[in-house]
């Protein structure tokens, strides 16, 4: 088959508007995705320069004349999706490190409007470094010498200011940014007439991304490559929902004419805490919870865990009647309570997709630290409402804490085991930093006394060096966890899990 390019598919050219920091599939799949479909209706008619820093390869942009296909496949209200579409909205390709030069002159150019990043959690952190070098190390020194490039060649013109959108799944990103790139003017001593430039016409926003996006399998690549009719590297698949928030005024919603009202997936909003918090605690907190019980029942994916009946259950269970009544909400259209229950039945059509490997193993990374940022406030909200101990969670806090016994540990690293059938046994690795912590804690723990299990349980919920807090101050709370525990020692998760949702 042909490769996609421009002769195959041509494509209109559009003045370069956005710069983007970042080459990943969540730039492809959601921002860029989000442009070019207002290129096609022509409310942005714009296009985006990407710079790449992790090497100087971009041979698979340019081989393609930077084309790429979006495969939109998944469930949607009940309603299977599957779109395809070809994304043309970025014009080039910068490799930070040998095409240096090519970047801070696009800061020259007075129809940019727009700057956007997505690098890593620990890509905003600021670097002491100076930003003359080619290229600068870290990104927010990479972003402070295009921002003093700008400021030089407009001459601190209020109308060429840029709007600044990282998408890093960090809380308030916009704001951390802004710190990094401010040390830095300081630290580089850029001086009073930048700092003022910088502070009142470049604009950084706090945004939230909502999009699973990922690579295809071989098998799924094949099979789209064979729908299309040709070879497209750089083909990227994502589920039907998505959105991005973005915390801005009315000049951001100028500057970002992309998102309108035929765009309800963009929200511009001065506070967009309501959307972080309603993801955290539905979407993030079920996988959480949920995950431990799933895997110790031989599950791999989220989808798995949807296709088991009682599993199935017991998530929807647990997302609809213990974790949405305790979201926040602003009692006003958009943001209330039918929206955070509109939002749990679009996370369980989610979680049914077929053809995203979501996989357990993955989602327990770091599990400890999650369900701390993600479940403590959510199980401390269903107290204040309902006084009484959220029957669910407490499984799924149960589930978590045996997940979290390792039965040996080689070179610093701790491993699981569960049963399977025919006596059989899987090994897995527990990628927590507090593995450590547990393995020894479990050490005085006996399956066969419950007394051993309860004090293990109230030592665990009485850190507050691992909560925040101590959770043994919620009443009920040590003894259903306990119970739950106690059941999934002696029963396996099997039967605690019928019993659970019967």
């Amino acid at each position: 088959m042909a490769k996609l390019t421009r002769s195959t598919h041509p494509a209109p050219s559009f003045p370069e508007k956005i710069l983007q920091f970042g080459t990943g599939v969540l730039l492809r799949g959601l921002p860029d995705y989000l442009v070019q479909q207002a290129n096609a209706q022509g409310r942005f008619e714009g296009s985006i320069v990407v710079v790449k820093s992790t090497d100087s390869q971009t041979d698979e942009f340019s081989d393609q004349d930077n084309l790429y296909t979006v495969a939109v496949r998944g469930v949607q209200q009940g309603q299977d999706v599957a779109e395809t579409s070809v994304v043309s909205a970025i014009s080039r390709v910068l490799a930070a490190k040998t095409q240096w030069s090519q970047v801070l002159m696009l800061a020259r150019n007075p129809k940019l409007q727009i700057i956007i990043s997505n690098t890593t959690e620990v890509g905003l952190d600021y670097v002491e470094e100076s930003i003359f070098q080619s290229p600068p190390q870290s990104f927010p020194a990479k972003l402070t010498a295009f921002l003093y490039e700008r400021f030089r060649s407009v001459g601190g013109s209020k109308a060429k200011g840029l709007v600044v959108i990282p998408t890093e799944l960090v809380t308030d990103n916009g704001l951390k940014l802004r710190e990094a790139v401010e040390k830095l003017a300081q630290f580089n001593e850029l001086g009073k007439l930048f700092t003022k430039w910088l502070k009142f016409h470049v604009r950084f926003c706090n945004s939230l991304v909502d999009r699973i996006v990922t690579r295809p399998t071989d098998e799924a690549k094949q099979a789209i490559q064979q729908e299309v009719g040709y070879d497209d590297e750089l083909l990227t698949m994502t589920e039907p929902y998505h959105l991005w928030a973005i915390e801005g005024d009315d000049r951001v919603r100028q500057m970002l004419s992309f998102a309108d009202a035929s765009t309800p997936q963009i929200i511009i909003d001065e506070d967009i805490n309501f959307y972080r918090e309603r993801k955290l605690r539905v979407l993030n907190g079920t996988h959480t919870l949920t995950m431990p019980l799933g895997y110790l029942l031989g599950l791999e994916t989220v989808a798995d865990e949807m296709n088991h009946p009682t599993m199935s259950k017991f998530v929807e269970s647990l997302m609809l009647d213990e974790i949405v009544p305790t979201v926040p909400d602003y009692d006003t259209p958009g943001m209330d309570k039918a929206a955070v229950k509109q939002f749990a039945h679009d996370v369980l059509d989610r979680f049914r997709n077929p053809h995203l490997d979501h996989l357990l193993l993955n989602i327990s990374l770091q599990e400890t630290a999650k369900m701390q940022a993600r479940n403590v406030a959510t199980i401390q909200r269903y107290y204040e409402k309902f006084n009484a101990a959220p029957k669910h969670i407490a499984l799924g806090f149960a589930a978590y804490l045996l997940f979290m016994k390792a039965v040996k540990e080689k070179d610093g690293q701790f491993f699981g085991e569960i049963a399977v059938a025919n006596d059989g046994k899987i090994t897995y690795p527990i990628r927590d930093d507090k593995a450590g912590y547990f393995y020894g804690d479990w050490k005085i723990v006996k399956a066969s006394s419950p007394a051993t299990v309860e004090k293990f349980v109230k030592s665990v919920l009485s850190d507050p060096a691992l909560w925040q807090t101590d959770l043994t101050a919620l009443p009920g709370f040590v003894s259903a966890v306990t119970q739950h525990l106690n059941a999934l020692l002696s029963n396996g998760a099997e039967k605690t899990l019928a019993k659970a949702v019967s």
